[in-house]
Formats: C-alpha cells, sequence, structure tokens
C-alpha cells in the first residue's frame, strides 16, 4: 500500500480523489499552481464531508480525522515525500510529460506516477520518463467518490507490481479496479462507443426520431436515459470528440465510425443542457422539454391477424393483446386473404422477410420481439404498407393502454440493432484481450450506469439471437462495421455461456 498521496490539478476530479483516499485512511497532498484553487478544493470537500456527518453517514469524529488527511501542498517540491503521484491536470499530452519529468526529479525513485488520462495514451506520457516502468493509467469517472470505479492502465512498460498496487488501492478505497491495457479508450469509452453511435445512425437512416429512440431504449433494454438524453447531459461536443478520437485511433475502423448530424450541431453549437437550454431537446429551467406522443385517431378492427413466430411465448402474449383489442390471433401455417400479417424479423428488415415468404406486402408489419409488451410496442412499416392496416394493427395492440411506436423499414429495429451493437463490440474488446468478461460487464454497469453488461445483455436476450440480428444486420447493409465477432461467434457454435473466457494453454514451456 501507499504511506502518502500527492495529487496534482484541484478540479472536480482532483479534489474527487483526494477525498476518496482521505476517507478510506491515506494522508493526501493537493496541489495545483494556482494555491486558491487547493483552498477551493478542500473548502468543497469539507462541505461535502460535513453533509454526511448531518446525515449520519459519518461521526464528528471521523470527519475531523478525515480533514486533518487532506493538506495542501505550497508546491510540487512539497510532494517530495509521496509515493504515489497522481495527476489530474488538464488532458494534454506535452503537459502531462512535462510535470511528470519535474516530479521525476523530485519524488523517490521508488515513486508511482500514475495519470488519470482518459483518452490519451499511457506509454506516450511515460515516453518521457526516465523510469517509464513505474508510470501507470489510474483514470477515475466523476464525480469520484460516487462513481466505485477506477480504470488501472497498464502503459507498454509499466511493471506489474505498479498495477497490482494501485488495484489494492482502490479496492481498499471501496472502488471497483478495472484492469485494461493501454488501448484507445481503455475500457469504459471504448465499450461506450456502440450505444450511441448506433443511435445517431438509426436517426441519420430517419429510421425513427431521436424521442422515438429514446423512448424504445428506456422501456425496451431499459437504459436509465436514452442516448440523445445523454448526449444532451455530457454535451455532444465531448461526446463526439471521444467518437473522432477513438476513431481515428482504431485507424477508421468501421465500427467506430462518427455520425455526420454530430458534427453539424456540433458546429451549430447544439450541444446539450450547457449550451442554453437547447441540445436534441429544449431546457428550460434545467427541465427537459418532452413532445407528447402522438396520439392516433381511434379505428376500427374489422381483421384477423397473423403471426409467423412459432414461440409459445410470443403468440401467447400477442394474442393477449390482441383479444384486449378485440381481435383474433390466427391459428394456419398461412394467413388467411383478409389478415393482417405481423412477422417477426431478426436484424433483417421487413421488406427482406416478405419478399421471401411471400407474404402480401400491402397488409404486412413488423413486430419487434425484444420489446417488453408490458412497457412498450415496436411495429415496423415497409413502403408497400397500406395505412389502413397500419392504424388497425396500432389499434388492435395498443387497445389496453401499453404505447404501440411505428418506426420505418430498418435491419434490426432499434432495440435489436443497439443491443446487438453492445454486445458485439463487448465480445470484440474480450477476444482483444483487454478485459475479462466479468470485468467487462461490471465495469459498463458501474461507469455507464447501463442495466446489464455487454455480454449479460446478449445472454438476456439469448446470443444466437443476437449473433442473427448481426448477421441479418450485416447481410442488409453489406458493411463491415456489423461483422460478427468471431469471440461470440464461436461461444455460439460451441454452446458456451458468454462469460466463459479463453482457455490458458496446458503446455508449458520446458
Amino acid at each position: 500500500m501507499f504511506s502518502r498521496i500527492g495529487v496534482i490539478g484541484s478540479g472536480a476530479m482532483g479534489r474527487g480523489i483526494v477525498q476518496v483516499f482521505a476517507t478510506s485512511g491515506c494522508e493526501v497532498l493537493l496541489y495545483d499552481v494556482r494555491p486558491e484553487a487547493v483552498e477551493q478544493a478542500l473548502s468543497f470537500n469539507k462541505d461535502l464531508l460535513e453533509r454526511q456527518v448531518a446525515k449520519g453517514k459519518l461521526s464528528p469524529e471521523q470527519l475531523a480525522q478525515t480533514l486533518a488527511r487532506m493538506q495542501p501542498a505550497a508546491s510540487l517540491e512539497a510532494l517530495a515525500g509521496c509515493d504515489l503521484l497522481i495527476e489530474a491536470i488538464v488532458e494534454n499530452l506535452e503537459a502531462k510529460q512535462g510535470l511528470f519529468r519535474q516530479l521525476e526529479a523530485i519524488v523517490a525513485p521508488s515513486a508511482v506516477l500514475a495519470t488519470n488520462t482518459s483518452s490519451l495514451s499511457v506509454t506516450q506520457i511515460a515516453s518521457g520518463c526516465q523510469h517509464p516502468e513505474r508510470v501507470a493509467g489510474f483514470h477515475f469517472f466523476n464525480p469520484v467518490p460516487l462513481m466505485k470505479i477506477v480504470e488501472v492502465v497498464r502503459g507498454e512498460r509499466t511493471q506489474v507490481q505498479v498495477v497490482e498496487r494501485l488495484c489494492a488501492l482502490a479496492e481498499a478505497a471501496g472502488h471497483f479496479a478495472a484492469q485494461t491495457p493501454d488501448t484507445p479508450g481503455f475500457l469504459v469509452n471504448h465499450a461506450g462507443r456502440a450505444y450511441g453511435t448506433e443511435a445517431l445512425r438509426i436517426l441519420g437512416e430517419n429510421i425513427a426520431d431521436f424521442e422515438q429512440i429514446d423512448r424504445i431504449l428506456r422501456d425496451g433494454p431499459g437504459f436509465r436515459m436514452g442516448p440523445f438524453e445523454l448526449f444532451d447531459l455530457t454535451g455532444l461536443d465531448i461526446s463526439h470528440g471521444v467518437m473522432e478520437s477513438i476513431y481515428a485511433q482504431f485507424y477508421g475502423d468501421p465500427r467506430y465510425t462518427p455520425s455526420h448530424l454530430a458534427a453539424q450541431r456540433v458546429a451549430a453549437g447544439l450541444l446539450g443542457r450547457k449550451s442554453d437550454g437547447q441540445g436534441f431537446y429544449r431546457y428550460v429551467d434545467g427541465q427537459q422539454l418532452r413532445s407528447p406522443q402522438p396520439k392516433r385517431a381511434h379505428v376500427s378492427v374489422d381483421r384477423s391477424f397473423w403471426l409467423d413466430s412459432q414461440d409459445a411465448q410470443v403468440r401467447g402474449e400477442v394474442a393477449a393483446l390482441l383479444g384486449a383489442g378485440g381481435a383474433m390471433l390466427e391459428e394456419a401455417a398461412q394467413p388467411s386473404a383478409n389478415a393482417i400479417c405481423l412477422i417477426t424479423p431478426l436484424g433483417e428488415d421487413a421488406s427482406s422477410v416478405i419478399a421471401r415468404q411471400g407474404l402480401p406486402a400491402e397488409r404486412t408489419l413488423a413486430l419487434d420481439t425484444f420489446c417488453d409488451f408490458s412497457k412498450r410496442l415496436v411495429l415496423m412499416r415497409q413502403p408497400a404498407l397500406d395505412p389502413a392496416f397500419e392504424a388497425q394493427a396500432v389499434q388492435a395492440l395498443g387497445s389496453n393502454g401499453v404505447p404501440v411506436e411505428v418506426i420505418n423499414d430498418s435491419p434490426g429495429f432499434i432495440i435489436q440493432r443497439v443491443v446487438a451493437s453492445v454486445a458485439n463490440l463487448g465480445a470484440e474488446i474480450v477476444q482483444r484481450g483487454i478485459a475479462t468478461p466479468a470485468t467487462l460487464d461490471r465495469a459498463v454497469m458501474l461507469a455507464l450506469g447501463y442495466p446489464r453488461g455487454p455480454l449479460a445483455f446478449a445472454e438476456f436476450y439469448g446470443a444466437d439471437k443476437i449473433l442473427a440480428v448481426l448477421r441479418g444486420i450485416q447481410g442488409c447493409y453489406e458493411e463491415p462495421r456489423y461483422r460478427p465477432s468471431p469471440w461470440l461467434r464461436r461461444r455460439v457454435q460451441l454452446g458456451l455461456s458468454l462469460q466463459t473466457p479463453d482457455q490458458p494453454s496446458a503446455v508449458q514451456e520446458q
């Protein structure tokens, strides 16, 4: 463990790091080029801790002890006795390299130098040091005391013992230590690329509007925030910058392709909450303004319905919904001449399924089986559909009050596309040895707030179905963006859980 920690940079990250380690029992010194900023940061921490005392979460004695462990440093030289130095300064390579060169001349040769960088290469930062083996990434998330995760990043020359010591320190402070190599986006920012990037593509293809996409992803997979709400919260300039950075660092891999829509909105200054209350949504006095879901006129349902799925649970749920609306679900293998046909594609668009099955296009819609039918249904129209049959389907399926969304023809609807992209990228991260399955899922849930980790999502919907979705989307677009991960494919083929890591070699060197 470390006896004394020095933190350089007193912004939101720096002061949060100070609070976490002082609370866990470490002596921490805080330095900033502006002494008044250090005073403000320590005062901010004192106020937060006093609130915990008022709530009964911290005793007055614990407060006094914690405050005594948080001390200002008047100069970099005052950090000479620290055996761990954590920089949380501006996200600039030259600035971080310069700081570490200064620190190397001050601290002991055994002291560890850690960077809180979120996007820069730890290896590049360390390359300016005389002893790069003692440099590692120690990337926290804001707000540091509440986000119980830190990425421990090993550069190309980082000693194993340095990583182990940092992991032990983080765990002792109550934070999950997610070990990761020095790769673009590390673990969390890498894994998070699929959610918003795919949503932007769906919007760009006019499949649904941004509010529909948010509603569907909140009520289906259960994301706490839709992707466009999240863009508005974090700032689209920040999110788009990360997208561009990771795309460039992976040398144009199509999986990470940013959206021209985001670039245009950033250029227009439509960044979200921080830009005068205007992003994808508008905000008044900090409150998000949402458009009411359009109400549809009541229509008479005079048709029966036919469903292509033979899944007993799906058929039962659809029959119950139709029955509540006074409609009947046909049981025959083929639809009658008057039936409204419901198809349930995985990864394909409605047009492809209709053409393959020879169904009447003017009265066929697609239904997404990845939806939670008790919260929100999603139907997909196609260009040849008669609007009168669409209206009857919405009326019959939504008669019990469950909202029904209708989107344009798309391979994979919305839930299938987004969840499959998230799961596929997660599988690639494990394939590349960036994280174990368990570390990946836990890190994503803690840092990004997903209801499930990428691999847990795949197993919830069925890894075989996720693979089918990816193959369907790839077949429709003929793009490598949707190529299934070999890691995912192998486990589906062998009937293995996605929590099954690759097995180490049984052959030992002689």
